[in-house]
């Protein structure tokens, strides 16, 4: 789909495509068919018993009928990126090497767009493999002002997300983020500092310090993922488009007084 020895820059074949240069990673993780079913088990039924580790795990998909081990669950939750509550569904391992920033949003009073946005990754269920997708949102209005899929985890992806965000929308005083390796990353931290934004990270163990986007994944995932099969990366991305329009300019939110994140972000940001 896209080209890299043609004339015609990646930028503006992506223009053309209708998607971001962010969205360009389409092919899937492969695993085996009984391997994505399980994964697929498991991660719905993360966002119901987030507090499951992993005995708890194997023992509920015994009781279901699977047969399974504790070794593989390991490797499937591993796989996926989980962690259980006091850690995280973690789609980010921490590198000891790097530092890790202190969280700034205790007490603080988030009243106005750009004042902070939340970035995380999540693992993306398809039909024939998975992907993870990554997605920033202004935690005042809960616009979505950033997403993008890939195949691997990488501080490439995560720093070019960002760049793209600012570019579209400006910049934010604070970025808050988990401990995750791509966030502590000399490449990362280093591209926020450049810019002028603060660096906040979750405590160990903490998930609700970034509740807002870990309340997007579950939308994201009950309202879009679930209900659909998607068959590769291409269609996930649509699916995914749709979806984020959907959610910024048509979803009424309750928590926002039933208006729409972008009605918000866009009247004061």
């Amino acid at each position: 789909m896209i080209e890299r020895n043609i004339d015609i820059g990646l930028g503006r074949q992506c223009e053309l495509l209708g998607i971001h240069r962010s969205g360009l990673y389409y092919a899937p993780q492969p695993e085996s068919e009984d391997n994505l079913s399980y994964m697929r088990l498991l991660d719905e039924q993360y966002l119901k018993t987030p507090f499951y580790g992993i005995r708890r795990m194997t023992m509920w998909l015994s009781k279901k009928g699977f047969k399974v081990n504790r070794k593989r669950v390991i490797r499937l939750m591993s796989k996926m990126g989980w962690q259980t509550l006091y850690r995280k569904p973690n789609t980010s391992w921490k590198n000891k090497e790097n530092k890790i920033y202190p969280y700034l949003l205790k007490d603080l009073k988030i009243d106005h767009p750009n004042q902070v946005w939340g970035i995380d990754i999540t693992y993306v269920p398809m039909r024939r493999g998975f992907m993870y997708l990554c997605a920033i949102i202004d935690l005042h209005t809960r616009y979505v002002v950033n997403w993008s899929i890939s195949n691997t985890m990488t501080a490439e992806w995560c720093s070019r997300l960002v760049e793209e965000a600012i570019e579209m929308h400006g910049k934010p005083e604070i970025i808050n983020s988990d401990q995750g390796s791509q966030f502590t990353s000399h490449e990362y931290t280093e591209m926020l500092g450049s810019k002028g934004i603060r660096i906040s990270m979750d405590g160990k163990g903490r998930a609700i310090d970034n509740i807002f986007i870990e309340r997007l994944w579950k939308s994201v995932k009950y309202e879009c993922i679930y209900l659909h099969a998607f068959e590769d990366g291409l269609q996930l991305y649509q699916g995914l488009n749709n979806y984020f329009t959907f959610y910024n300019t048509e979803r009424l939110h309750q928590s926002l007084d039933y208006e729409t994140p972008e009605s918000l972000y866009r009247a004061v940001a």
